[in-house]
């Protein structure tokens, strides 16, 4: 198991697992002089009161949380969202709110959750051409529905 470093606003909570096989510990908002309410159709960045020191090749996904989208529809508007090894400020979590009603974050509430994972970079090569595929250019639909 890798260990992430995180520091701590006063009064912040640290991310933390529901269950012990959940694949994404729960993060919390960080609202102690109030609350934000996010109108239908509207997005807001809710600061969690974390900076992390997250390991080289390793990423933290975040995610929403299924109860908050079912129940409110309210989800993490760039999904998933990608917190890099070497990103050391306050994580922020964008959420939009997808109904028809204002939807009112409060400090401490589970807004989102956080999924460690291990990530390689790549090299781009730019060729000339691409191998061929039974797929080929076929976009989005064209294998069916």
């Amino acid at each position: 198991m890798q260990e992430i470093s995180i520091v701590l606003k006063e009064g912040a909570k640290a991310p933390s697992y529901q269950s012990k096989q959940s694949a994404g510990a729960d993060c919390y908002a960080y609202l102690p002089d109030g609350e934000i309410v996010i109108n239908p159709g509207k997005s807001a960045l809710i600061p969690t009161g974390i900076k992390m020191a997250i390991p080289n090749g390793y990423e933290v996904q975040v995610r929403p949380r299924s109860g908050l989208a079912l129940k409110n529809c309210i989800t993490v508007l760039n999904t998933p969202g990608t917190i890099d090894s070497d990103y050391r400020g306050e994580v922020g979590i964008i959420l939009i709110n997808h109904s028809d009603v204002p939807f009112t974050v409060k400090h401490h509430d589970r807004i989102a959750q956080l999924v460690f994972a291990k990530c390689e970079s790549a090299v781009y090569n730019v060729v000339s051409t691409l191998d061929e595929t039974e797929r080929g250019c076929g976009g989005f639909g064209s294998t069916g529905v």
